[in-house]
């Protein structure tokens, strides 16, 4: 048996992916952009409200290299931090370990890194905002 064109069996229903174009209706219709800033051409939406951040000067810091009362090991020494804690150290300390691919502590408020890594400690530190200085020789 047939059934009639159009005709649609109780097993064969079928949802419509038009598109939605039988809905007309926007929820976004009714809002209104009073007050919202205008974003420049080639800046995204979401950055168009917020400033730049200001480049951070967190302070000076000492990098060092001391061998001395080590056995003969080569250690970087960082100090000179203010206003930072204990966290925020073990967090740098962290960062420079993995950069350099050695190992590290933080002690006395120092952070001490295994070997001659200056130049990697410094690119680190930079990043972060502070401005590294080599002391000693």
């Amino acid at each position: 048996m047939r059934r009639p064109a159009g005709a649609v069996s109780p097993g064969d229903q079928r949802i419509p992916t038009g598109g939605g174009e039988g809905l007309r209706q926007n929820p976004f219709d009714r809002l209104s952009g009073a007050g919202l800033p205008i974003a420049a051409p080639g800046v995204p939406a979401r950055a168009a409200g917020k400033a730049p951040p200001p480049a951070r000067n967190r302070g000076r810091v000492e990098i060092r290299r001391e061998k001395e009362g080590r056995g003969g090991k080569t250690v970087t020494v960082v100090s000179g931090f203010t206003g930072i804690g204990l966290p925020e150290k073990e967090q740098l300390a962290k960062k420079m370990r993995t950069a350099c691919g050695c190992g590290g502590t933080v002690k006395d408020g120092q952070i001490e890194i295994q070997g001659d890594q200056r130049e990697a400690i410094a690119e680190i530190l930079a990043v972060a905002g502070f401005r590294p200085v080599f002391a000693g020789g």
